[in-house]
């Protein structure tokens, strides 16, 4: 049973399925995006759609609701039972999405490329706490890894200390780059978005790794 008082049944089958590998000729690069999602190799941003964002506003302002009423009180049991509702809504509003943008890339490519980020260690130290909790990013990268398993393609982990922030996607120079610089600017001429050139970056490590392999 749900805290809003739902009850739900899960029913568990198994069956034997043959995959066969898939030749790896598409591959993207995902960037993990705190305001967002990812951004991918092709530039493109993968956003929450705006209903959703606007039920995490409204499940905000139901918990402030619920934060001054008085403990035990008949009307904090209503407001409580309200807030698990909208939390449950949003949950299953983003596990959709989560749905959808997995399959979106499995079927368009034969591998995709992620950085194997520390989550945890990530909302500690940064400070990012409720916003890589809302991200859903461990829960996407779930779906990514078992979609394309079952597909025969195959999610690539890069190393979590490979420098593709601070990397330039067009000559490969390293230099340091502040958390508020957005655009990546270097000697070399390139000028690019931040996150947008860690995709390639993590795009191109992705192939050579998938190249050592084969």
């Amino acid at each position: 049973m749900t805290s809003s008082g739902k009850y739900y049944i899960s029913i568990l089958t198994e069956y034997e399925k043959e995959i066969r590998p898939v030749s790896i000729q598409k591959v993207v690069g995902l960037d993990f995006a705190m305001d967002g999602l990812f951004v991918d190799s092709e530039g493109e941003k993968a956003n929450y759609p705006k209903f959703y964002r606007q039920m995490l506003e409204k499940l905000a302002k139901e918990q402030r609701k619920l934060s001054r009423k008085k403990k035990g009180s008949s009307n904090w049991h209503k407001q409580r039972i309200r807030v698990a509702k909208i939390q449950e809504k949003v949950a299953h509003q983003r596990k959709n999405f989560l749905h959808h943008k997995s399959k979106e890339l499995v079927t368009t490519y034969d591998a995709v490329v992620i950085e194997d980020l520390n989550m945890k260690g990530m909302s500690q130290a940064l400070k990012f706490g409720i916003s890589v909790a809302d991200n859903g990013w461990g829960m996407f990268t779930s779906f990514l890894q078992y979609k394309l398993k079952e597909q025969g393609k195959q999610l690539v982990k890069i190393d979590k200390w490979f420098p593709s922030t601070k990397m330039c996607s067009k000559c490969g120079s390293v230099k340091e780059i502040k958390l508020s610089e957005r655009t990546y600017q270097c000697a070399c001429g390139l000028n690019l978005d931040r996150d947008y050139n860690s995709a390639l970056n993590i795009k191109q490590e992705g192939i050579r790794l998938l190249a050592s392999v084969l």
